[in-house]
């Protein structure tokens, strides 16, 4: 089982593209999306609601706020959100993230979720894994079933095993049948009807709910993945507000780059590389005196403000870049900022190589973003333009 655990976590963890389908794909960004239109390849929403009305012919990989599936997804489908409905037929598998996961229709593959609350209604063909704070399955599942969480009941029609690590109850509905081994840990003995058939055996381990080692290496994974996605989310949104509230910058900032020569991109990158190096040292440096202690603050301020701006003006090149070359739009917009940063993000899954190409374009948007503001502070004409 401890070899099963990291096998499913990296499928859940995987980017929706390995599994798509070779149809063009659509993006959707809004505030309150509503996918009513049919797509035959892969679907990629976000926003604070989103609605999928229509089917999906390939992957749908959705993120939000809340999220209602209401349409068949030929695919696998992917859900990161607060309030997550999968209210429609899944082909391939489910992976949802979030606080609360409802599932009323089957799922053709694996289940794997992670929420407080998560309750399956549908039945799964595939293998279920389920990390929950409040678990319920009441309609069993065609593989084997894996749940860690507080309260976990369980109905309806298993056939492979069934295991369950649980702080609090372990409950069956009457009538389960359970065709392989029930094992279970938790503080007491699980509700077990009459009706309920276990033909595998009863496996129980009475335990005050203390993790092992491999148990707190899953939960660590679990609360990093948590924080990974808070991180990202916080980026989006503060991504899109400056290139909503500040478009002066924004468009100085993206109409600056797209002029400048490859050598120049090189001199600015190595700028903002000086700039993430110096910083920190001369902070150091003036910390060592008692005069320089106030100055040294002061700079660090600085420094961990610049460096949030360059990652958020790195999203917002990223998006404008791409708007202007399959939308030919050269207006820089909020949507440019969520999209540049949600791409940023899945760079740097990509191991090793992702964190450098990041680090890289941070650099640059680092050097930019600081001959800016010499300009805005030392203009060469009377008149400064209005950045902000």
């Amino acid at each position: 089982m401890r070899r099963t655990l990291p096998i499913l976590l990296a499928l859940l963890l995987a980017p929706a593209s390995l599994y798509a389908a070779h149809a063009p794909a659509s993006f959707s960004v809004a505030q309150s999306l509503i996918s009513a239109s049919s797509s035959p390849g892969n679907v990629y929403d976000a926003g604070a609601t989103v609605v999928i009305t229509a089917p999906v012919a390939g992957d749908l990989s959705a993120f939000g706020g809340s999220i209602i599936s209401a349409a068949p997804i030929t695919g696998d489908e992917l859900l990161f959100a607060g309030s997550i409905h999968s209210r429609a037929r899944v082909s391939g598998d489910l992976r949802a993230v979030g606080g609360s996961i409802s599932i009323e229709e089957p799922v053709s593959g694996d289940l794997v979720a992670f929420g407080f609350t998560v309750r399956d209604s549908g039945r799964a063909g595939g293998s279920v894994f389920i990390v929950a704070a409040n678990t319920t399955i009441s309609d069993g599942a065609d593989g084997p079933v894996i749940v860690y969480g507080n309260n976990v009941s369980l109905g309806g029609n298993f056939t492979g095993d069934v295991t369950v690590v649980a702080s609090g109850q372990v409950s069956l509905d009457a009538d389960t049948v359970i065709m392989g081994k029930l094992s279970y840990q938790s503080p007491e003995e699980a509700i077990l009807p009459v009706s309920a058939v276990i033909r595998g055996g009863v496996t129980y381990t009475n335990a005050s709910y203390l993790p092992d080692v491999g148990t707190s290496r899953i939960l660590s994974l679990i609360s990093l993945g948590f924080f990974l996605f808070v991180r990202v989310l916080g980026a989006l949104i503060l991504s899109g507000l400056f290139a909503g509230l500040f478009p002066r910058l924004a468009e100085r900032f993206v109409e600056g780059t797209v002029t400048m020569r490859p050598t120049k991109i090189l001199l600015t990158a190595l700028l903002g590389f000086a700039l993430f190096v110096a910083t920190p040292i001369l902070s150091v440096l003036l910390a060592l005196t008692f005069v320089g202690i106030g100055l040294a603050l002061l700079f660090f301020i600085a420094y961990a403000l610049m460096v949030l701006l360059s990652l958020l003006y790195a999203g917002i090149l990223i998006g404008n870049l791409l708007a202007r070359r399959f939308i030919h739009r050269d207006v820089v917009l909020w949507h440019d900022g969520v999209l540049g940063t949600l791409i940023l993000s899945l760079i740097t899954l990509v191991p090793y190589i992702g964190l450098l190409v990041v680090f890289l374009v941070t650099a640059f948007s680092a050097g930019t973003l600081l001959a800016i503001f010499f300009h805005f502070a030392f203009p060469h004409e009377v008149d400064t333009p209005e950045l902000l």
